[in-house]
């Protein structure tokens, strides 16, 4: 291939990347129009900068950002050398930014097996593609169970709701089958943390089960419907590895052995005393209270998993507080660098990722600059942390949670940057989780400041206070915030066109119409945010009754 302007780039961005010390000084770059009020402490973000952040992390050098690969581990580089021109201190692994952060990827390596002998000695077999699909396994690259069926409801037990779906049920060494989502009548972001499979799976660990099969509920068939999975079956999962290197595994005593399809389900419930249908009817009602009960099937399941040790880091950087007690505590902004990396059916592979999520990493560099320029330091230490493997299940904040490189118990808060939808003027921002914490009063004030509204959540079905990396502080139990653009001015229609055609495939990439002016002022409001929690005399703590604060708080 002839040598090119993109090549020469790629080698000039890669001897920053490195050699952060040999970037020559920045051109001034514009104002952007919003600024903060004269109460504040004065920070004018630069729409220039965000622009040209997401032009390198957003280039079709990176390929895609996949953790794992080389074009991620570029993506780190360039972020630690936009820690070092700011001067901002390494807070990685031994003094350096980055954190080392181990993983293990699997996937299936065939089809499996499901068997089973049902009511009356009736033996039979699911089909693969129609009746279930295989769960990869990390830690076992084959596995073979046969046990005794329970079906256990939604698989939930609330005691702040007096629920228990596994009252009066024997599920010690058997499998357990278990209804995805959770009853529509819970609140949203509780329904959420409910119809997680991790909590399904540590719960069904807990009682004693050693294996859990999931089984769609008719609004989740129609919502996720089965056949639209089966041709990804073989995608690459991922988790990290504790200390001794094996994969961590939330209840792994009891790991998910198949999703099964309606039909498959009706299969193994032929003979029970409560039909499938009937179950599935009451599963519908707002409270979902589904008794569960023995199933008259015992089940083999084989499967086997393709494992693979990999290596990725998260990217770590300190701004040390100004008060000589509360420089002890921290204010963490968290964003994901990583994204899909090459795949596709189309000529253009590369999902660039250019607002999932290179504009929540370019939004934390400059909210960083404004701490480093700022004419009064933080109280508080700022943390920035730039995670990886989020595409992945929330991999490098659940890895950062457990193996902190700052004292866990000083963490006060996290702010949470993922998928600026900049694409419109906005005019407000939903904050989530604000409500939960003393942290809404915070966001209130700093909103006001920029002149930005707060709106309620506009998509509560999603669950989003649940689906991005804050949450892995929440479940540590640390109060924390997640902004998304709002839906006035327009944004409605920004943010639903950009999910339907743009999110999680190629075309989410630099050639959309990006107003860079608009993350200058998404960058501002979350800087006034975090300066706020940085500064408060209080640390942030939960509201009295919250649901999360109960679950998670320490």
């Amino acid at each position: 291939m002839p040598f090119s302007r993109r090549a020469a780039l790629a080698g000039v961005a890669l001897l920053l990347a490195v050699q952060p010390a040999l970037a020559a000084p920045a051109a001034k770059a514009k104002p952007a129009a919003a600024k903060a009020s004269t109460k504040g402490p004065g920070f004018t973000p630069s729409a220039d900068a965000i622009k040209a952040h997401m032009g390198f992390l957003a280039d079709d050098l990176l390929e895609g950002r996949e953790a794992g690969t080389r074009g991620y581990d570029i993506a780190a580089r360039y972020v630690a050398s936009q820690y070092a021109l700011m001067h901002v201190k390494p807070a990685g692994d031994d003094g350096s930014y980055l954190q080392q952060v181990p993983l293990t990827a699997y996937r299936a390596a065939n089809e499996g097996g499901v068997s089973y002998t049902g009511a009356g000695g009736k033996s039979g077999a699911l089909v693969f593609g129609e009746d279930y699909l295989p769960s990869a396994q990390a830690r076992q690259a084959e596995t073979r169970i046969t046990a005794p069926l329970v079906f256990v409801g939604y698989g939930i037990v609330a005691p702040e709701r007096g629920r228990d779906d596994y009252a009066g049920l024997d599920v010690k060494g058997k499998i357990v089958v278990v209804l995805s989502g959770a009853p529509s009548g819970l609140q949203t972001e509780i329904r959420a943390h409910y119809s997680n499979t991790n909590v399904k799976r540590a719960e069904a660990a807990r009682r004693g089960a050693v294996g859990v099969l999931t089984l769609p509920t008719t609004s989740y068939e129609k919502r996720r419907p089965f056949a639209r999975n089966v041709g990804s079956y073989q995608e690459w999962k991922m988790t990290w590895n504790d200390a001794q290197g094996a994969a961590y595994v939330r209840g792994a005593e009891a790991p998910g052995l198949a999703s099964l399809s309606l039909k498959g389900g009706a299969k193994l419930f032929a003979g029970a005393p409560t039909s499938l249908d009937e179950v599935l009817a009451v599963a519908e009602t707002p409270d979902g209270l589904v008794k569960g009960f023995a199933l008259p099937a015992n089940v083999t399941v084989q499967l086997k998993s393709e494992i693979e040790k990999r290596q990725s880091s998260n990217v770590v950087g300190l701004i040390e507080g100004s008060d000589p007690t509360l420089k002890a505590q921290t204010v963490i902004l968290s964003a994901h660098l990583d994204h899909l990396g090459i795949h596709g059916k189309d000529a253009d592979k590369i999902n660039n990722g250019a607002l999932d999520n290179a504009s929540g990493v370019a939004t934390l560099l400059e909210v960083a600059r404004g701490f480093k320029e700022a004419r009064t330091k933080p109280r508080r230490s700022i943390v920035l942390l730039v995670v990886t493997a989020e595409e992945k299940g929330l991999i490098g904040s659940e890895y950062f949670a457990h193996n902190p490189t700052v004292p866990m118990a000083g963490i006060a808060a996290d702010v949470n940057l993922d998928m600026p939808i900049l694409l419109y003027d906005f005019q407000d921002v939903v904050a989530f989780g604000a409500d939960r914490s003393s942290i809404g009063p915070a966001v209130a004030r700093a909103a006001g400041r920029v002149g930005i509204g707060l709106s309620p959540d506009p998509l509560p079905e999603e669950g989003l206070f649940t689906r991005s990396d804050h949450y892995r502080f929440v479940e540590q139990g640390v109060p924390s915030v997640f902004l998304m653009t709002g839906f006035k001015n327009g944004g409605e229609k920004g943010f639903k066109d950009f999910l339907a055609t743009h999110y999680h495939k190629p075309n989410d990439d630099l050639n959309q119409p990006i107003d860079y002016q608009a993350g200058a002022r998404f960058a501002l409001v979350n800087y006034e945010i975090a300066r706020e929690l940085a500064d408060a005399p209080a640390r942030p703590s939960w509201n009295k009754g919250d649901f999360f604060g109960t679950l998670f708080g320490k």
